[in-house]
């Protein structure tokens, strides 16, 4: 699947970096091969618009194609249009190098953006890393991404997978001892993010004391939660957390429902955020939590021309997989106008790659920095649905509405 799309996005850096301008940047790939004319930057991406990851990674490919819209509907990147080479690695690690590796060296694109989903991001950057390209990627937040080390990556989003829960383990441990939950039940895909986002939680919820009496990893491909969930009902645990993308979550809470299992607290990374959730579990969502590294009422500067544009491009406010892939292009973008070129020489890749490592980008996500592994500096909001809507609650100084302590029955 090859897509063109033009797009963009208002960029600041907080930096006080001079913008330059282009003069004859290069666009052959890496075996000279031709890329984009001398008018065009082209962005390769590779994403999972069918498979496991195929919801997320949909969402990712929205937010991408509004942001190169944006840019381009502005003037551009270094007064040039911007063309999105979009793949579709049909969530396949393997497809997903092959693309990457067609992309660089067969297509000549001038730069790369990443995919969806940590089992993606690792290969693809290992590709990025091997021609010398930057990789700015919006969803690989676990933490195997950060131990390979890349020297050219950077994760456009607050903060890393195991991170994800640290304003409600904070929440929790603050709450006097006997409204604490006493034990709690875990289920989680095998995948680095699903699993770093719960056990992360798990880490601190044992520090505190809480008893972890069940704890299941399934394999991404599960649609059958019946078993699962039924170990989950029979704990009876206070607490449930789902390390789930979309769909797994989705069938999972089914599964819990029909059992009527009613924690008191229950936790599901990603597909709460998703719009589509809450018809899905059939509108029973109250109380119901989620971390979020975005929300479309954030105060950032361009964060209201971003949900603006978004909302009127496609007539819905943008989720956080679109918010992501949107700062990724906000964060080349800005090392992009600062540094003057686009193109896939290897001296104008490395200084990309060392503008970001100096400065600090301001984002629809908050400003970014990052270590030298490419892990965000940041942390994430907790939302949950209150009143039928979902809402930033942790931490207290961010809330749109009060944490909700004991859940509704789903």
């Amino acid at each position: 699947m090859k897509l063109r799309s033009t797009t963009p996005v208002r960029l600041t850096a907080l930096a006080s970096a001079a913008i330059l301008t282009l003069t004859g940047c290069m666009s052959s790939g890496a075996d000279g091969t031709e890329g984009s004319d001398d008018d065009t930057i082209t962005i390769g991406i590779s994403l999972p618009l069918t498979g496991d990851f195929s919801e997320p990674g949909k969402g990712v490919q929205r937010g991408y194609e509004a942001w190169a819209d944006h840019v381009n509907e502005n003037g551009g990147l270094l007064g040039k249009q911007v063309e999105l080479e979009i793949l579709d690695d049909q969530s396949s690690a393997d497809r997903v190098a092959a693309d990457y590796e067609k992309l660089i060296n067969q297509d000549g694109v001038d730069l790369v953006f990443g995919p969806f989903s940590t089992r993606l991001v690792v290969p693809a950057a290992q590709v990025a890393q091997d021609y010398g390209f930057l990789f700015v990627e919006p969803a690989g937040a676990a933490e195997e991404v950060f131990t390979q080390g890349f020297d050219n990556l950077f994760y456009a989003a607050p903060a890393v997978a195991d991170d994800h829960y640290d304003y409600l383990a904070d929440h929790i441990e603050a709450m006097p001892e006997a409204e604490r939950p006493k034990t709690a039940a875990f289920a989680a895909m095998d995948d680095p993010f699903a699993m770093g986002t719960a056990y992360g939680l798990k880490t601190r919820l044992e520090e505190m004391g809480v008893e972890v009496v069940v704890d299941e990893v399934y394999p991404p491909n599960t649609t059958d939660f019946g078993s699962i969930a039924a170990k989950v009902a029979d704990s009876n645990a206070d607490m449930v957390v789902g390390g789930t993308q979309y769909q797994d979550a989705v069938n999972l809470i089914v599964a819990l429902q029909q059992l009527d299992y009613q924690p008191k607290m229950a936790a599901f990374s990603t597909a709460p955020t998703n719009p589509e959730f809450p018809e899905a579990i059939g509108d029973k969502t109250e109380g119901i939590l989620s971390p979020t590294g975005y929300t479309p009422a954030a105060p950032y500067e361009s964060n209201k021309e971003f949900v603006d544009f978004y909302t009127e491009k496609n007539g819905t406010p943008p989720a956080e997989d679109e918010a992501n892939a949107w700062t990724t292009g906000q964060v080349v973008a800005a090392a992009v106008e600062a540094v003057g070129c686009a193109d896939p020489d290897p001296e104008c890749q490395q200084q990309l790659v060392d503008w970001l490592r100096d400065n600090e980008v301001d984002t629809v996500v908050g400003p970014l920095t990052w270590d030298a592994e490419g892990r965000p500096q940041g942390a994430h909001l907790i939302q949950q649905y209150v009143d039928g809507e979902i809402r930033i609650v942790l931490p207290e100084e961010s809330a749109e509405a009060d944490f909700i302590a004991d859940k509704p029955a789903w």
